[in-house]
């Protein structure tokens, strides 16, 4: 793992993968994030977002079967690695410690 770090966009890319779980592809990831965050999350955004994780080692993914609602085409399934969820629980807490101690001041800002 070494020095991998993750941007903001990616760990809550990889939060709602994992909320997800085994229905984990790009759509379901997207209405995810919008449920979550409330924030308009472009497509293409997302699939860049997916895809370099994949290569970084932090998502593995799966075709699933094609289906006649979309045309014959598959959905791609998303799944966190081991990498991925070490460095996602890494990330966690290092957030959790920043955070420490400010919740007073934050509250009263």
């Amino acid at each position: 793992m070494g020095s991998k770090s993750l941007g903001e966009f990616e760990q809550i890319v990889l939060l709602a993968v994992l909320r997800r779980g085994d229905n984990a592809y790009g759509a379901s990831v997207r209405k995810e994030l919008r449920a979550r965050t409330d924030r308009t999350i472009a497509r293409g955004a997302l699939y860049v977002t997916l895809e370099r994780l994949e290569r970084k080692g932090l998502l593995t993914s799966k075709m699933g079967a094609a289906t006649p609602e979309r045309g014959g085409k598959a959905k791609r399934y998303y799944g966190l690695s081991a990498e991925g969820l070490t460095l996602l629980r890494q990330s966690g807490r290092d957030l959790m410690s920043l955070w420490q101690g400010y919740e007073s001041v934050l509250d009263e800002a």
